[in-house]
C-alpha cells in the first residue's frame, strides 16, 4: 500500500515500510513501499506505494463494519452466498456508506455477480472531487498490482508451450539476478524469492515522489533492488516483492519476442474478450476514467495522481481497467477457462497455479501471482490514487470487484480491504475477505 511517509517505496500495490524493517510486506501490488521480511514477522507488505506500515497482520483498529445481522436474511446457499434480495442490498448499501465515510473515500464501484443468486453493481460518491462528477461502472481506473495476474497468465501460457519451465532458474532468463542460480520461476511467481523490492527502496521513493511523471525502465527497477542483498535463501519464506514480477516481464519478452504489454494484449486481453483493459507505457489514460486520490507524495499531502506515470509498476502493477471487464477477469484468472470454454492455460498448469501455500496471513495463501483468502480467489491492487478488488468465490461460482480512487489507508487497513470485509461479512459470512494493510497483493 502506498504511503507518504519517507519510508522507501513499496512495489506496485504494497504498503511501504521503512527500508530497514525486517517485517514482510502485504500483499497489494505496486506500492512503492515495502518492508523487508522478518522471519519472526506476520506481516506481508504490498508493493504499490512508495511507503507503508509494515504489518500484515489483521488490523483489529480498521473501521468497524459490524457482522451483518442474519434475521430477516436469506441463507446462504450450498455454495455459500446468500441470495442477493432487497434486504440484502440495502445492508450492501449501508455497508458501503459506512466504510466510505469511516475511511473518507471519495468514490466505490461495488459489483457482485453470482449464476442464480441475483447481483448487485452501484457506485456511490465522486470520481473527482473538484468538478463533482459522480462515480460510475463504465469509468477506467488504475488496478495496481492486479496487473500481476495477467503477467503470470502470460508466463504460464509460455509454460504450456515449452518455452519456461516454473523450475528452471532466473538465471537461464535473465543475467546479473542475486541468487539467480538458486531463484526458479516459480518461487518469483510465488513470491518466495528473497529479493529486496525496488519500490521499498528510499532513493527509488525518493525519485517517484519527486517527479512522479518520469519513466522508469524495467532495468532501473532492477538495479534499485540488486543493490541490496537478498533477504533469505529462495523459498524460505513468503515475501511480497514487485522484483520478482519485472523479472517475470523479462521473462515473456525474451521468450516471447514481444514488448511485455503487447503480448499481454493479445495473448490475453484479445482472447478473453477485455476491450476496456490495458497495459499503458506512459501516463496515459482512458477516459472516462476517475481521478485519484493518494498522500503518497513528496510533501505528504494529498494530491490527484491520475497523470502519474505508472511505469514504475510495468509488470508488477502499471494496468487499467474497468469494472465488467474485471468481472469477467475473475473467473477467467480462477478458472483457467476463456468464456467461450477454451483454456487460457491447461488444466494441469492451472492446478499449479492454484497451489496456495499459507503466507503469514492468518487465512491467506498465494499461488502464482494469486491469492485464496477464505475460498475467495484472486487479488487486489494499489497504486497511488487508486485501489481495487477482484476476487472469485469457485464453490458459488460468485464473483466480486471493488474500485475506488484513493489508496490511503484508514487505522492501518487498506480501503479496498475494507470494502472486502464488509461486504463479503454480509454476502459470504462463512467466507470473509481479510487482508491486512500492505498486502501481497497490493
Amino acid at each position: 500500500m502506498p504511503s507518504a511517509a519517507p519510508a522507501p517505496p513499496s512495489p506496485p500495490g504494497s504498503s511501504s515500510a521503512s527500508a530497514t524493517s525486517p517485517s514482510v510486506t502485504s500483499p497489494s501490488a505496486t506500492s512503492p513501499s515495502a518492508t523487508s521480511p522478518s522471519a519472526t514477522s506476520p506481516s506481508v507488505t504490498e508493493p504499490t506505494s512508495p511507503s507503508g506500515s509494515g504489518s500484515t497482520s489483521p488490523s483489529s483498529t480498521g473501521p468497524t463494519t459490524p457482522s451483518a445481522p442474519s434475521a430477516g436474511l436469506p441463507p446462504p446457499s450450498a455454495g455459500g452466498v446468500r441470495p442477493l434480495t432487497p434486504a440484502v442490498q440495502q445492508q450492501l448499501d449501508a455497508a458501503v456508506q459506512r466504510v466510505m465515510q469511516q475511511a473518507n473515500i471519495p468514490g466505490v464501484t461495488v459489483g457482485v455477480w453470482t449464476p442464480d443468486q441475483g447481483q448487485y453493481v452501484k457506485s456511490f460518491g465522486v470520481a473527482d472531487k473538484s468538478t463533482g462528477a459522480k462515480m460510475s461502472p463504465g469509468l477506467y481506473l488504475r488496478i495496481g498490482s492486479e496487473t500481476k495476474t495477467f503477467t503470470v497468465t502470460a508466463v504460464l501460457q509460455l509454460v504450456d508451450q515449452g518455452k519456461v519451465g516454473l523450475d528452471d532458474t532466473i538465471d537461464k532468463y535473465v543475467g546479473g539476478v542475486p541468487n539467480g542460480d538458486k531463484i526458479t520461476i516459480r518461487q518469483l511467481a510465488g513470491m518466495r524469492s528473497g529479493l529486496f523490492n525496488y519500490s521499498a527502496d528510499e532513493d527509488f521513493y525518493k525519485a517517484l515522489t519527486s517527479d512522479p511523471q518520469r519513466p522508469f525502465t524495467p532495468q532501473q527497477l532492477l538495479d534499485y533492488s540488486f543493490k541490496h542483498p537478498v533477504l533469505f535463501p529462495p523459498g524460505q519464506q513468503f515475501y511480497y516483492c514487485n522484483t520478482n514480477l519485472i523479472l517475470l516481464g523479462l521473462v515473456v519478452e525474451k521468450e516471447s519476442g514481444q514488448k511485455l504489454n503487447d503480448y499481454i494484449q493479445q495473448k490475453v486481453l484479445d482472447p478473453v474478450g477485455l476491450k476496456h483493459t490495458l497495459f499503458p507505457t506512459g501516463n496515459e489514460f482512458p477516459t472516462p476514467h476517475s481521478q485519484g486520490y493518494t498522500n503518497q507524495t513528496a510533501t505528504g499531502k494529498v494530491e490527484d495522481s491520475a497523470d502519474w506515470n505508472p511505469s514504475w509498476g510495468w509488470a508488477a502493477g502499471a494496468m487499467i481497467s474497468q469494472l465488467d471487464d474485471l468481472r469477467v477477469w475473475a473467473r477467467t484468472v480462477a478458472t483457467g477457462k476463456l468464456p467461450d470454454g477454451g483454456d487460457m492455460i491447461s488444466p494441469a498448469t492451472q492446478r499449479q497455479r492454484l497451489i496456495t501455500p499459507p503466507t503469514p496471513i492468518a487465512g491467506a495463501g498465494y499461488g502464482l501471482g494469486i491469492f485464496n483468502v477464505q475460498g475467495w480467489i484472486g487479488h487486489n491492487g494499489s497504486l497511488p490514487g487508486y485501489e481495487s478488488l477482484t476476487i472469485y468465490l469457485p464453490s458459488a461460482q460468485a464473483t466480486l470487484v471493488v474500485m475506488l480512487n484513493t489508496d490511503i489507508n484508514y487505522k492501518n487497513q487498506e480501503p479496498s480491504t475494507l470494502f472486502g470485509q464488509a461486504v463479503t461479512r454480509i454476502i459470504s459470512p462463512d467466507h470473509v475477505f481479510d487482508l491486512p494493510a500492505e498486502p501481497a497483493a497490493r
